[in-house]
């Protein structure tokens, strides 16, 4: 179950960082955010696999 939540998080800000790459590309005002949110989860699915890696 756990490993389910690190990978959809993973995914989905992989996800959230092409749309906002994509969206800088095409002048999108709400890009810089998109991107940003994307870096976000993926910061985050980084932090709760080193806390699992150090917790053992």
């Amino acid at each position: 179950m756990n490993n389910d939540i690190l990978d959809s998080s993973f995914t989905f800000g992989i996800f959230l960082v092409i749309v906002g790459l994509a969206g800088r590309f095409f002048g999108w005002n709400q890009a810089n955010v998109i991107f940003l949110m994307g870096v976000a989860f993926e910061l985050l699915a980084l932090g709760v696999f080193l806390y699992r890696k150090y917790k053992k």
